[in-house]
């Protein structure tokens, strides 16, 4: 379960211009990510604190369970962070661009 006090973002109201954090795994990221984001999984992202861009970080996953998790984590660490509610899913459903790695047609995996 997830604390209901998770600062949360609707995916639409992420400036265009905000820190984006994909904590996806790689093969999520290939298919479909945002121009600029920076991508650090889950699982190395205590490991990489040092490249996080600065404050606010907007935190996207699938759906938003992983990036809850993250934003937990770093409010706890002082950081100012939100949680894309509904993730990447909710990110092309507002119709906000996407990218590839291939350069083929970007898709949420």
């Amino acid at each position: 379960m997830f604390d209901a006090a998770v600062p949360t973002v609707d995916a639409a109201s992420v400036p265009a211009d905000g820190a984006l954090l994909d904590v996806r795994e790689q093969d999520e990221w290939d298919a479909g990510h945002v121009d600029g984001a920076v991508h650090i999984p889950i699982g190395q992202v205590v490991a990489r604190l040092g490249e996080l861009p600065e404050d606010p970080l907007y935190v996207v996953c699938r759906v938003g369970g992983r990036s809850a998790q993250v934003v937990q984590y770093l409010v706890a660490q002082g950081r100012e962070a939100l949680n894309v509610d509904g993730g990447m899913y909710a990110w092309e459903a507002a119709g906000r661009p996407m990218v590839s790695s291939s350069g083929s047609q970007a898709f949420v995996l």
